[in-house]
């Protein structure tokens, strides 16, 4: 999952980042307004946090260009402007939660896996297919009961696969949630991260579609029961 942060106070942008690292995200930060709309034009994000109170822009004029740019990403803002008005004007500008300093870091994480829940029309935080069970909380994955050990980058790919069930997701698009802009990355990592993923979890799981990308099926009516 990609975490695009808006945050101009260094050490607390520097703590965020720190702590969604921690939590499997990959991370841009901007620590100025513009740059991030600009940024938003090319780049694909998951979430957005920011930050209101921006030495060039507010964060609501952010705000407000990035969904007149048509960016649909959810977006938690964190900011010291507790008042009723200013959590008024942030939502009615296209925030989507709202979360005041000082704040503690667990809750970032969870307000950022319930907005990623509500984009995927989940309100159960655990995914279950056919006996695979992951817990975006715990960052767990189980088969039929049995943990699976999977490596940092499998789970990401597993859980952006299944936030997308059904859509076919190219290479490049895994690629980007997988690693940040400044990160070396092998030409074949989607496709072995693939490969390790179908030996733990079944050959069948994830379907290759041959010079689209990759996909894991909706379940049928009949498989839901």
């Amino acid at each position: 999952m990609r975490v695009i942060l808006v945050e101009d106070d260094r050490l607390l942008g520097e703590g965020i980042v720190r702590g969604l690292k921690q939590q499997n995200y990959n991370v841009e930060w901007f620590q100025k307004g513009a740059p991030a709309v600009e940024f938003l034009k090319y780049e694909a994000f998951d979430v957005m946090v920011l930050d209101l109170g921006l030495p060039d822009i507010s964060g609501i004029e952010l705000l407000q260009r990035i969904r007149a740019q048509g960016a649909l990403l959810p977006v938690l803002i964190l900011t010291a402007m507790d008042s009723v008005e200013d959590r008024i004007s942030g939502l009615d500008a296209g925030a989507d939660d709202y979360l005041t300093k000082p704040f503690d870091l667990q809750e970032v994480y969870a307000r950022i896996r319930a907005l990623l829940r509500r984009v995927g029309g989940r309100a159960n935080p655990l995914i279950n297919y056919l006996g695979i069970q992951l817990d975006p909380a715990a960052h767990s994955v189980t088969k039929d009961g049995q943990i699976v050990d999977l490596s940092r980058r499998e789970y990401d790919v597993l859980l952006e696969l299944f936030e997308n069930l059904g859509r076919v997701l190219s290479r490049s698009r895994l690629e980007e949630s997988l690693y940040s802009i400044d990160e070396d990355m092998a030409s074949n990592a989607v496709e072995v991260h693939i490969h390790h993923l179908r030996k733990k979890l079944g050959s069948k799981l994830i379907r290759t579609i041959r010079g689209v990308g990759y996909t894991i099926d909706k379940l049928s009516e009949d498989h839901k029961k």
